[in-house]
């Protein structure tokens, strides 16, 4: 299962019921906090959400409103005697670390008990497994470029799926009841002298679970990409009206419609708008224009969350 909570939905600006940027994903208790914007931890006590066990935060750039949370929620998880490590994951411009990047945020921290570990998001990814073992073995984190005024990234989460576990197999290959989880993790066994492969004894993999996190955006084809096929998508729609679509573009953002347009085009199964300019009073005022283009599309809300599972089959 994976859990999903957004708890700021506001852009630029916070609003009385709307906090800035920060969406929270968790799997056997063990959590990814993807931006942190002022007032993350008090929403995250309205919504219910304890982020003691947070991995990883990850940020998708460093424009206030996505990282003015940090201190505070620093400072906290050391007043609630955190031990483990903690992981901060971003973009970084040539030449520079993410230590210069968040360095005048992280200033303000003060001295931690635990170990704050600074890395420019890899590449290839994070297994999140390598991070905390209470992560399932096939969760990753991958990143993708997005494009707003800095240089910025969305967020992909998945949880993959092993195809299913052949018993006979395994048993006619002569592996024994404890050996069978090492297989079911994707690693070989010897068996006298004979190599069993998982491939031997495992279905193909099964469909998984997917979520993306857009950040701040222009419309573009990187977000759609990565949102192929995907479970959810948390996307940022800071303007309503479908004819803001040029102050959108001037600014690094998205429309309703265009967010709409890109679950659409990336066959997503699901949509939560996010990001709300401060202008805008009622996102369900303007919800009808992402639907225009992605019936399923939802609003955001500080609290709304939802649990994905695994297809039955």
């Amino acid at each position: 299962m994976v859990d999903i909570s957004l708890l700021g939905t506001a852009g630029a600006v916070p609003l009385p019921d709307r906090a800035l940027t920060a969406c929270v994903i968790t799997v056997n208790g063990r959590s990814i906090l993807f931006d942190c914007g002022e007032g993350t931890q008090t929403a995250a006590r309205k919504a219910d959400v304890n982020l003691m066990r947070t991995d990883v935060i990850a940020l998708t750039h460093y424009h206030g409103d996505h990282i003015f949370g940090i201190p505070g929620l620093l400072q906290s998880f050391d007043l609630g005697e955190r031990t483990a490590p903690l992981y901060i994951v971003g973009p970084v411009r040539p030449g520079l670390s993410i230590e210069q990047e968040l360095g005048p945020v992280l200033a303000l921290t003060g001295r931690l008990g635990y170990e704050l570990r600074l890395i420019a998001m890899p590449e290839d990814g994070l297994v999140m497994h390598k991070l905390s073992r209470d992560w399932p073995e096939l969760a990753r984190l991958d990143a993708f470029r997005t494009e707003h005024r800095v240089n910025s990234l969305g967020y992909m989460f998945s949880l993959g799926r092993a195809g299913k576990f052949d018993a006979k197999a395994a048993t006619e290959r002569g592996v024994p009841r404890i050996l069978w989880r090492v297989l079911q993790n994707g690693a070989s066994v010897n068996i006298d002298g004979n190599e069993v492969l998982p491939s031997d004894v495992m279905g193909p993999p099964r469909r998984g679970i997917k979520v993306v996190f857009s950040g701040d955006t222009t419309y573009c084809d990187g977000l759609t990409d990565a949102a192929r096929d995907a479970d959810l998508l948390v996307c940022e729609a800071t303007y309503g009206a479908n004819e803001q679509e040029a102050i959108a573009a001037d600014y690094g953002h998205m429309t309703f419609a265009q967010a709409g347009l890109t679950a659409a085009r990336a066959g997503a199964k699901r949509l939560w708008l996010t990001h709300f300019s401060q202008r805008i009073a009622d996102p369900a005022e303007f919800l009808p224009n992402a639907a225009a283009m992605f019936p399923a599309a939802e609003c955001g809300f500080d609290g709304k969350r939802m649990t994905l599972e695994f297809d039955k089959r």
